[in-house]
């Protein structure tokens, strides 16, 4: 049988995991939404030149 504090250490450690876990998705998703988004420069090069006179 598991102790009351093994029981309590066992928990805590599982929700560390989760917390870990939990937080490396988000960077990957901030990571990836951030690579979606176009630089400066990239959408430059698809807007023409106007030059006014």
């Amino acid at each position: 049988m598991i102790s009351n504090s093994e029981m309590i250490r066992i928990r805590r450690q599982m929700q560390r995991r989760i917390h870990d876990v939990v937080a490396e998705r988000r960077r990957a998703r901030m990571t990836e939404a951030h690579r979606a988004e176009p630089t400066d420069g990239a959408d430059e090069a698809d807007t023409p030149l106007t030059t006014s006179v």
